[in-house]
């Protein structure tokens, strides 16, 4: 039709004045026609995440004040203790290893552990009243390690009568104890003691390693 011919010619005539004397505002008309291809030929830059942040938990960048650190309390402590020398017997040494551990009374909780180092003795926490419990305990465990004075029973016989029945005995009662801290004292039974148990017929200095981990009081 005439019409549409004679608009159309218009529309190229503009173009082409558009474009020799205005060739900037062709580009801004042909602009919106090139942004999918523009959009397809950028690099890609994954968006930076902002976390919340909220009064309680700033974020890492922020010009706070540093965080105060609580002050450990937790210690260890290590010492050697000597006991009094014994002949054969069981003895209580509660006393003796609270006076040679003034360190106790400044833990408030911990651990204290005893660590015999000899292998004809032991350690043991039992009757703190009666003393023939331990005379009773002594003559137990001579029933059931005797001496073997007919050469029957025992292979090892090197240091004496009594010394393999002292491995033995080692052995059943063990080399070490361990008792809680509370408040500076040892938290024993109202019946509960240290014992030391001397499994030679003659006197021994025995060593005593005493081991502490526990929270020192304020």
């Amino acid at each position: 039709m005439p019409f549409e011919t004679n608009t159309r010619n218009t529309l190229i005539f503009l173009a082409i004045f558009i474009l020799a004397f205005f060739p900037s505002a062709f580009h801004i008309l042909i602009a919106p026609l090139s942004l999918p291809f523009d959009l397809l030929s950028a690099p890609f830059t994954p968006a930076k995440r902002v976390l919340p942040t909220c009064a309680c938990c700033p974020p890492a960048n922020c010009n706070s004040a540093p965080i105060t650190q609580i002050p450990n309390t937790m210690s260890w402590f290590q010492k050697t203790l000597q006991l009094p020398s014994k002949s054969r017997g069981s003895y209580l040494i509660t006393d003796e290893i609270t006076k040679q551990l003034p360190e106790l009374k400044n833990y408030k909780v911990g651990i204290l552990h005893l660590f015999i180092q000899h292998t004809s003795c032991g350690l043991s926490l039992n009757e703190n009243c009666d003393p023939d419990v331990r005379s009773d305990m002594s003559d137990a465990l001579d029933r059931l390690a005797p001496e073997d004075r007919k050469g029957e029973l025992y292979r090892h016989a090197d240091e004496g009568l009594d010394d393999m029945p002292a491995h033995i005995k080692s052995a059943l009662v063990g080399a070490s104890v361990t008792v809680p801290i509370t408040n500076g004292r040892l938290a024993t039974g109202t019946w509960q003691g240290i014992w030391y148990l001397e499994f030679r017929s003659s006197k021994h200095a025995r060593k005593v390693v005493a081991t502490i981990q526990g929270e020192k009081g304020t």
